[in-house]
């Protein structure tokens, strides 16, 4: 019973870290922006679709598609905000909701009318060996995807907190109107943020190309899982991202020991409303953040 313990902490604990990667771009663009963005499910299915597409046909591993994803959902998330979430900034959450609801439900039909719903998987020629450490079982794509994940949140960090752009957007989250006054152009900002949050999301969907099926009925899934861990650890907080995660990971890989694998969203969601109901700002989030 220890073994099987220990081997969902390790199993928790490298899902965490994909799970960290999927989060980050959501929790920037509602703390940036106000906006809650419904299309960043889809973004990472898409991510993932063009990891797979790129291993298939010009036999790119996913764990360098990043590489190119970023890029590319980059410059997809910078022409959506520039050129129509621009126009509902600012305005009641129900309208930008609506409008990010909208423009999901044309991105994944479109994915649906593309791809097809049926479930691809990137499958290796020569697939990896599990590393067995003390009678443990570590399945190596999903240890070298997590690696991957972990030290693109810390190239995040790096981007918010040592960069130029990362300093502005840290400015415009914290006071707009003062933002303005020192020059910063706020439009440009949104944009670039709304950008880089999907970059994230397309990198974190190239990694998960490699655990799970692809379909555009994941996408879905993949946001109830941002949406919890942003909640879970705290909005408004890097740190609390990070521990959202990784928590969210423990707590299905060991709750599926009681429950089974299919009760595995409901048990995220249901520790989420215990914990806002004990403290409604998240383990880690700070009190007034709206």
């Amino acid at each position: 019973m220890l073994s099987l313990i220990l081997q969902n902490l390790v199993n928790g604990l490298l899902l965490g870290g994909l799970y960290v990667c999927i989060a980050i771009g959501f929790s920037l663009v509602w703390g940036v922006l106000s906006i809650i963005n419904m299309m960043h499910g889809s973004m990472i299915v898409l991510g993932s679709y063009l990891a797979y597409y790129a291993f298939v046909f010009l036999g790119l591993s996913p764990f360098v598609a990043p590489l190119f994803v970023m890029p590319l959902m980059f410059a997809l998330g910078y022409g959506l905000q520039s050129g129509i979430l621009n126009r509902v900034v600012g305005k009641p959450i129900l309208m930008t909701l609506t409008l990010t609801f909208g423009l999901d439900l044309i991105l994944n039909n479109l994915m649906l009318a593309g791809f097809t719903a049926d479930f691809r998987q990137v499958v290796f020629k020569s697939p990896f060996d599990a590393l067995e450490i003390f009678q443990l079982i570590i399945p190596q794509e999903r240890l070298y995807a997590t690696i991957l994940a972990l030290l693109l949140t810390f190239l995040f960090y790096l981007l918010l907190n040592k960069s130029r752009i990362g300093r502005a957007i840290v400015a415009v989250r914290s006071d707009r109107d003062s933002a303005v006054l020192m020059g910063i152009n706020v439009a440009k900002i949104y944009a670039i943020t709304f950008g880089v949050g999907a970059a994230f999301a397309g990198a974190a969907g190239a990694l998960m190309s490699v655990i799970l099926p692809i379909s555009p009925v994941e996408s879905a899934s993949y946001l109830g899982k941002a949406f919890v861990i942003c909640v879970l650890g705290g909005l408004g907080n890097f740190i609390g991202v990070v521990f959202g995660g990784f928590a969210l990971g423990l707590i299905e890989s060991l709750g599926v020991m009681v429950t089974g694998p299919e009760h595995s969203v409901l048990i995220g969601f249901v520790v989420l409303m215990a914990v806002l109901a004990i403290k409604p700002t998240g383990i880690a989030g700070k009190r007034g953040f709206e």
